[in-house]
């Protein structure tokens, strides 16, 4: 059973990135999620609570302390996470790289539908393997992760993100083409494509090419039409600051 609880941390904020000196001050991107851990045997588990996106990064600093305190590693609870895009997926990423460079392991217990479709759109599920109910694990909390160990992790990673870029060249011209129709960033262009990936059930490569096929005169369904448009407009109230009505 858990033993002692951190109280949640308080939403955060942070600067927007990509943007040059010139542009003036940088407009504030709010952080939509908290996270709340107790410590399970020899780990942490930390409960995410709200949406993992650009904003996410507001987060970095409080998951390194719970990975600094615990033994072994974090295992997450994703299951309360209502949005999860290219921004969150990194962050996951990050403290995976932090936790492997301390001999630890970052592991996911459950997820939302949200996340889960993201995992599966990148292939990247299996790099989160969660830890044994209770947090116990079968070596030794205390014994280093051995370098061949750390070393297959490594190269199991550069596979799966490997798999996960093989589309990308297709993927960024959707991306392009969805800056230019509707005056996007090339990060709210991703969180788009992403967003009308899941609502659609349309693997995100295939999404990307029915994109360049309109271009070139190709009908997209009314759909996906839809789908796009709701995601755009989805999209562009989180840049302002606003929520979708109900």
């Amino acid at each position: 059973m858990p033993e002692s609880a951190d109280s949640a941390q308080p939403l955060t904020a942070q600067e927007s990135p990509g943007r040059s000196p010139g542009d003036g001050p940088r407009a504030a991107v709010p952080c939509l999620a908290a996270i709340e851990s107790v410590t399970d045997g020899d780990r942490a588990l930390v409960t995410v609570h709200g949406e993992l996106d650009v904003g996410g990064d507001g987060l970095r600093t409080a998951l390194g302390d719970v990975l600094d305190r615990s033994a072994t590693g974090i295992d997450l609870d994703l299951t309360a996470v209502g949005f999860c895009d290219c921004g969150g997926l990194n962050l996951l990423l990050d403290l995976r790289r932090q936790a492997l460079d301390r001999g630890k392991t970052v592991g996911v217990r459950a997820c939302s539908p949200a996340v889960a479709r993201l995992f599966e759109l990148t292939g990247t599920r299996e790099l989160f393997t969660p830890s044994a109910p209770g947090g116990r694990a079968a070596a030794p909390a205390a014994a280093p992760v051995r370098r061949a160990d750390a070393d297959q992790e490594l190269r199991t990673e550069v596979a799966q993100l490997r798999r996960a870029m093989q589309t990308r060249p297709v993927i960024d011209v959707a991306r392009g083409i969805l800056m230019a129709s509707f005056g996007l960033s090339a990060d709210a262009a991703w969180a788009v494509l992403v967003t009308a990936s899941q609502n659609s059930n349309t693997k995100l490569h295939q999404l990307a090419q029915d994109l360049m096929g309109a271009v070139d005169g190709s009908a997209l369904s009314a759909e996906v039409r839809q789908r796009m448009a709701d995601a755009v407009a989805l999209v562009r109230e989180r840049q302002d600051g606003t929520r979708p009505s109900v």
